[in-house]
């Protein structure tokens, strides 16, 4: 079954819902909301990385965010925080997180390794190259594809040295992330080579600039949750082991046909015994 991550950033300026939930008790309602329609994981963060964004003291980052993990895990929510910052990710997981969603993989603070090598959390390993003021001039590529596969596999292959567990990590090729929209589709496209890895891959496209790119007149973030939905479903019939997103009700539904696709892809042949013919008249 593939799992669906609820977006819920608690900050006033992420591209596409910033300040919407930087109150405490709003934040915790929208997220038993996603919850209610499907969510399986709540991932919560409390620094925006959309193109641009400028770093976030740990301090202000942390008080954003450990009173809304509380809350939530308190509640039985299983929760991942989106941090690049250890001290963040650790107080997160004494709070009752079990997932580390770095979207540097792990490479913007040299203390997030050991901290995963001292926990037994969830490490989502993102593809990075740099900062988000800066992520844009660093997206060249020779293949795309197999540069970001390489990096991948080179950044888990790090840390299982160092004494993680391979069943504790999860890749995510980072769409947006130092990636044109060209670079974007191809990662996409030839999602399965990354699947190939053997680890969990999290596809993460939701609402972002190259589906609203697209869309007929440029759809605003709000307007490209069909679009985010339809990606993860493809996603999944692709290998994904899970997408994260805003619209976890329109994801849930395209993702559960993308689910029952590919059980019936694998599903051995079987004789009919009329109640197919049956079903069909």
């Amino acid at each position: 079954m593939t799992r669906i991550m609820g977006i819920l950033n608690v900050t006033p300026d992420s591209f596409s819902d910033g300040g919407l939930w930087t109150d405490r008790a709003a934040a915790v309602k929208h997220a038993l909301g996603m919850v209610e329609r499907g969510a399986d994981i709540i991932d919560v963060g409390g620094e925006s990385t959309r193109p641009g964004a400028q770093r976030v003291a740990v301090s202000e980052e942390r008080r954003r965010v450990l009173p809304v993990v509380r809350e939530l895990t308190d509640r039985g929510v299983t929760v991942s925080i989106d941090t690049m910052n250890a001290a963040t990710a650790a107080a997160a997981l004494d709070a009752g997180a079990t997932i580390v969603n770095d979207v540097s993989g792990g490479l913007a603070d040299p203390e997030m390794d050991d901290l995963i090598v001292a926990t037994d959390a969830r490490f989502v390993v993102m593809h990075w190259r740099g900062h988000s003021d800066g992520m844009n001039d660093l997206a060249r590529y020779d293949d795309v594809v197999e540069d970001v596969a390489r990096d991948l596999e080179y950044r888990a292959a790090q840390l299982i040295v160092k004494g993680v567990s391979p069943d504790r990590l999860i890749l995510d090729p980072g769409l947006g992330f130092a990636k044109t929209a060209e670079h974007n589709w191809a990662l996409l496209g030839r999602l399965g080579r990354l699947v190939a890895l053997g680890l969990p891959v999290l596809v993460g496209a939701s609402r972002k600039r190259f589906l609203g790119d697209l869309l007929a007149g440029g759809a605003t973030a709000a307007e490209r949750d069909l679009a985010s939905a339809t990606v993860a479903a493809l996603a999944v019939r692709d290998g994904a082991w899970g997408v994260r997103v805003h619209d976890v009700a329109l994801t849930r539904q395209a993702v559960d046909v993308a689910d029952a696709w590919n059980r019936g892809r694998d599903a051995r042949p079987s004789r009919d015994d009329g109640t197919a013919r049956r079903e069909r008249a």
